[in-house]
């Protein structure tokens, strides 16, 4: 068994397969740590599967009978995979040398930490971040996740003012690595996520169990990003809502709970009135879907909620929103002390 699996899952990414499959395998499987790169097919209908097979023989494909979406399709393929450490990467994701060894040495000396990830940088545009996780994200106390390097749309150019090794509250899907005894423990991504903010969520509950989640910028790759929902896809844009409200109400505590959700459902109409404003009926259409999503499912998943049993960890007491429009602080830097991990 190889410590090290290097998992990417595929839907219909013959193309970018074709891009960074290449690099990945280049800088992966030479490490010292012994290194597997699978790729798990979630039931994609182009020539993925065909392609793989015919060019890299060697390489393990994992191939499920359906799409499981992100949550459903890494869960489904981990569960047949072996080794000590997942590492959960992205098909748009460029990679380079010695990507793998901060992340790996870290994790070796760092018991605690359940997961990490690297610095993401935007691979059209490398002198900035990357929107899907930056330096590390986090969480205000409305659930809204912003990142070192990210707050809302704007995005930092990285000049290397993130580059410490920092705890933070989620790591990013895009590239993320987990100690697969963690994963397993806490039963992996909730699958009715399907996609977007599963992570956030996988992260939470690990910080529950007692564990701490890092960022090691001293490991930096290259996302392109948007390759599977754009920024303003309408689906994307349902998952986001639905998905965060689920979030919340899975994690957060009893005395937060009531007045968060009432706060957000008032903000989520707010925003489904500016898309309708703007001209993106579409927009405001998935909102409302994401909240009858939310509510016809309610029973559900506060049972979901009664079942963890680990102690609730709070989230910041500033909300993101009002220092990025009122008090105009729109760099991680700018923020006051409080949304410093360890204070919550």
């Amino acid at each position: 068994m190889k410590r090290v699996a290097v998992v990417i899952l595929n839907w219909n990414g013959e193309k970018l397969l074709k891009q960074f499959l290449p690099g990945v395998i280049e800088h992966s499987t030479h490490s010292e740590f012994g290194v597997d790169v699978i790729v798990a097919d979630n039931n994609s209908t182009d020539n993925s599967v065909q392609w793989l097979t015919e060019n890299y023989p060697n390489i393990r494909v994992v191939v499920l009978n359906k799409n499981y979406g992100f949550a459903g399709g890494y869960n489904q393929a981990l569960k047949q995979i072996k080794a000590e450490y997942f590492v959960l990467l992205n098909s748009d994701v460029s990679v380079g040398k010695n990507w793998l060894e901060p992340l790996i040495g870290f994790m070796e000396q760092t018991p605690e930490a359940a997961a990490c990830m690297p610095k993401i940088i935007d691979y059209k545009n490398p002198e900035k971040f990357e929107y899907a996780g930056a330096a590390g994200g986090f969480l205000d106390f409305l659930g809204y996740p912003f990142c070192r390097g990210r707050i809302l749309n704007i995005i930092e150019d990285d000049n290397g003012q993130y580059d410490e090794t920092k705890e933070i509250f989620w790591a990013t899907g895009a590239c993320m690595l987990v100690r697969s005894k963690e994963f397993i423990k806490s039963e992996g991504f909730d699958e009715d996520f399907f996609a977007h903010m599963e992570e956030i969520d996988l992260c939470w509950r690990l910080k529950r169990q007692g564990h701490s989640i890092w960022c090691v910028p001293a490991s930096k790759v290259y996302h392109v990003g948007g390759a599977t929902l754009s920024k303003i896809s309408a689906r994307k844009v349902y998952y986001n809502h639905r998905n965060n409200l689920l979030m919340l109400l899975k994690n957060l505590s009893s005395r937060s709970l009531m007045p968060v959700l009432f706060i957000r459902l008032l903000l989520d109409n707010a925003s489904a009135l500016g898309y309708a404003i703007s001209g993106k009926p579409n927009l405001t259409w998935s909102v409302f879907k994401a909240h009858a999503y939310f509510f016809k499912r309610l029973k559900k998943n506060l049972k979901k909620r009664k079942q963890q049993k680990h102690p609730r960890i709070s989230l910041y007491k500033s909300s993101i929103l009002i220092h990025y429009f009122i008090k105009r602080n729109r760099k991680f830097s700018e923020l006051p002390d409080k949304f410093n991990l360890g204070q919550h």
